[in-house]
C-alpha cells in the first residue's frame, strides 16, 4: 500500500469519528490564560526588583552630596582664628617679642689719668655705679675706642662721644677738640638727655646700630 492511500484512509477515519482533519495546530484551552499569567508575573517581578548595585550607588550620590564646605573650614572664637583648605592650613600669630639686648661686659675701675678714669669719677658724682660704667665702657668702646681725636670719615662725627657735629661739644667748654674730660661731660649730658643712662644708650646701640 501506498503512502498517501494510507494517508487518505487514515484521514477518513479521524472524520468518520468527529475530528479535525484541517491539518492546522489546535491550542490547548488552558494554554493561552496560563501564559498571560506568567508574562504579567515577570513584569511585576522586574517592576518591584532592584537594580544590581543600586546601595553602592545610592550610598556614593548620598557622600557626595555632604556640603564639603563644612568639611573644609574651622573658625573659633577669641584671639586666633585658624582656617583649614584643601590644600594649605594658616594660622594668625602675634608677633616675637622683642630680644633684649646684651649686657655689657664689666670692666671692673679704670686706671688712673686715663679717659675712662674721668668718666667713672663723673658717673660716680651723678650717683651711678660699676654697671652704669660698664654701659658707657662699652658703648664708648664701639663709637671712639675712646679716643679724643677720633673722627668718623663718612659723617664727620668727632671725639670720644662722637658728636655730630663735633662743635656741638663747644658747650662743654672751648677746648672741646682736645680734652677728654669736655667731651665726657658734653656726652654724659647728651646720654642723660636722650636716653637716660649709659645702659639706656647701650641697649639702643645694640639693638638699632647706634646711639
Amino acid at each position: 500500500m501506498s503512502t498517501q492511500l494510507r494517508i487518505r484512509e487514515l484521514r477518513a477515519e479521524r472524520k468518520s469519528a468527529g475530528g479535525d482533519v484541517s491539518g492546522r495546530h489546535v491550542r490547548a484551552p488552558w494554554s493561552l490564560p496560563l501564559f498571560a499569567s506568567f508574562v504579567s508575573f515577570a513584569f511585576i517581578l522586574v517592576t518591584l526588583a532592584p537594580p544590581y548595585g543600586s546601595s553602592a550607588a545610592f550610598a556614593t550620590v548620598a557622600a557626595r552630596t555632604i556640603d564639603s564646605e563644612d568639611l573644609q573650614s574651622l573658625a573659633v572664637d577669641g584671639e586666633y582664628i585658624n582656617s583649614a583648605a584643601r590644600d594649605s592650613f594658616g594660622v594668625t600669630a602675634p608677633p616675637p617679642p622683642p630680644v633684649a639686648a646684651a649686657a655689657a661686659p664689666a670692666v671692673g675701675v679704670p686706671d688712673p689719668g686715663t679717659a675712662q678714669a674721668i668718666a667713672w669719677e663723673m658717673l660716680q658724682a651723678r650717683g651711678q655705679g660699676a654697671e652704669q660704667f660698664d654701659c658707657l665702657v662699652a658703648l664708648w668702646n664701639r663709637e671712639s675706642h675712646w679716643n679724643v681725636y677720633a673722627m668718623n670719615s663718612s659723617s664727620g662725627a668727632y671725639g670720644i662721644p662722637q658728636a655730630l657735629p663735633g662743635e656741638k661739644m663747644a658747650s662743654a667748654g672751648a677746648d672741646w677738640a682736645t680734652n677728654p674730660a669736655t667731651q665726657i661731660t658734653w656726652g654724659l649730658g647728651y646720654i642723660e638727655g636722650r636716653y637716660g643712662t649709659p645702659c639706656g644708650a647701650w641697649e639702643h646701640s645694640e639693638t638699632i646700630g647706634w646711639y
